[in-house]
């Protein structure tokens, strides 16, 4: 048996010492380093790697201009959601890792989505859960995307694959030969990375989902499951698989108390592409944010509406954040947001009461609280508003969370109505940034936010003054109102 030495790893970037250190010096985080145990007469990555990465054999040096440049070709998710997110589809040969705090519905995403591919072998590695969880799950998502027959199959039910043998977890899927009906997901239960890739070499998949990456082990490392070791090498292995075998592999990460993925920071450097999935657990709306991507813009956002059959990508989110029955309701007002690349008309909720204790009270939904406090200051000092002895609270309807600096004018607009108890003509929305002197700065792509709004049937919109100018010769049927300060926009809505 090999002897075991003690070594300390970052748990923030993975740098390796030999002894503890208060901070690290790679990454200057402080009490991060964890002692791990590391065999010193392990075999060498060479030896023990997998024959199925052995054998992947190296490359040869190109020179750049012989590189032919050409549009990487796409896989279809058959989501309009996620291929917008990952930019256009996913790539073959690259890595995706998916985050998410515990519940959001990260498995639940990534299950419905290979149910649904077409022409595809999806090997689906689950160390989480049984085979019997995941069948549960399958039949309680009934999306709408799924053709006929795949529902029947589903109805079915998964038989045992010839694959399994006496000392591997079973490796279960439906008895549909690729190319007949267009559809095959088969389900591994095991944590073993050598185990799993023996079925890889065995299945040959078009793509691999690994759920979740903290479960996986490997021999190469002898610390337990879910340490810094551990991911880091079992990343690694599967990044070396997807890069020369060209079949992509989707990871599903956790997250630490922090809100970053957990393990080292070396994991999300691997992977091509990092997504985030947001939410609040009580609510119905997710949205999938893209934080790092090798293949597209991370300016991307997908909506999804959480349903009792699954997750239902919203299309048009503007209609599903507005309320009908908005006429003649205090404390009110549309924005014209843009998250990321995509305009959306969100509705900003404002209540302004007197305080019951000394010290009134801020509070937001949906929206930075210090923000608000600069807005509210804004307000009191510019306007001649005084807040000092009310309660305050904002919500963004729908329970999303907006960072769009053009909210200010309909945040205060709204707090500026609850007030004065003087509801929004329908028909009004804004947009804009309200700087510390009371001025409204001027926004980013203004000419989508109005289309946005002329297309939902909006008759009048308050835009910031300076954007005028990129907007000489566009007709528009929505009434534009150009204001240069927060005094003229509250003049225009209340008179």
């Amino acid at each position: 048996m090999a002897k075991l030495k003690t070594a300390y790893v970052c748990d923030n970037c993975g740098f390796d010492s030999t002894k503890w250190l208060g901070k690290c010096p790679s990454c200057g985080q402080w009490n991060t380093f964890k002692e791990v145990k590391t065999a010193s007469g392990s075999p060498s990555k060479g030896e023990n790697s997998h024959p199925l990465l052995r054998d992947a054999g190296g490359t040869s040096a190109v020179r750049l201009q012989d590189i032919p440049l050409k549009d990487l070709p796409r896989i279809d998710m058959q989501d309009a959601e996620l291929n917008r997110v990952l930019g256009g589809g996913l790539v073959p040969g690259s890595i995706v890792l998916l985050g998410g705090d515990p519940g959001i519905g990260k498995s639940t995403l990534t299950l419905q989505t290979v149910m649904a591919l077409k022409d595809k072998e999806v090997l689906y590695v689950s160390g989480e859960e049984s085979a019997h969880q995941l069948k549960m799950r399958a039949e309680r998502l009934k999306t709408p995307s799924l053709p006929a027959e795949l529902a029947s199959l589903h109805r079915e039910g998964w038989k045992e694959s010839p694959l399994a043998n006496g000392n591997q977890s079973p490796a279960l899927g439906k008895e549909c030969p690729k190319g007949e009906d267009g559809v095959g997901v088969l389900v591994l239960c095991e944590t073993s990375l050598e185990k799993v890739f023996d079925q890889i070499r065995e299945i040959g998949p078009d793509l691999v989902v690994v759920d979740s990456i903290q479960t996986m082990e490997t021999e190469m490392a002898e610390s337990a499951p879910g340490s810094i070791t551990q991911i880091r090498e079992c990343a690694s292995a599967l990044l070396k698989y997807a890069k020369t075998s060209g079949v992509p592999v989707i990871l599903i990460g956790h997250i630490n108390k922090e809100g970053s993925i957990a393990g080292p920071k070396i994991l999300e450097h691997i992977v091509d592409a990092v997504i985030q999935f947001e939410g609040d657990r009580q609510g119905i709306y997710r949205i999938l944010r893209s934080i790092k991507n090798r293949f597209g813009s991370t300016s991307e956002l997908g909506i999804y509406e959480m349903q009792q059959t699954g997750l239902r990508p919203v299309n048009n989110p503007s209609e599903l954040l507005l309320s009908d029955e908005r006429e003649g309701m205090s404390g009110i007002a549309i924005s014209a947001a843009v998250e990321g690349m995509r305009p959306f008309l969100i509705e900003t909720q404002a209540l302004v009461s007197t305080a019951a204790y000394g010290t009134p009270q801020r509070s937001a939904t949906g929206f930075d609280q210090r923000r608000l406090n600069m807005l509210l200051a804004v307000l009191e000092k510019r306007v001649g508003f005084k807040l000092i002895q009310k309660d305050v609270f904002i919500n963004i309807a729908g329970g999303i969370k907006v960072t769009d600096m053009a909210m200010d004018l309909s945040v205060i607009a709204a707090v500026f109505s609850s007030n004065v108890d003087m509801p929004i003509e329908v028909g009004y929305c804004m947009c804009g940034e309200v700087g510390l002197s009371g001025e409204v700065r001027p926004v980013s792509r203004i000419e989508q936010r109005i289309a946005e709004a002329e297309k939902l049937g909006f008759t009048d919109i308050i835009i910031p003054k300076r954007n005028m100018g990129a907007l000489k010769g566009k007709k528009f049927t929505i009434n534009l109102h150009p204001v240069q300060r927060v005094e003229e926009g509250l003049k225009l809505l209340f008179g």
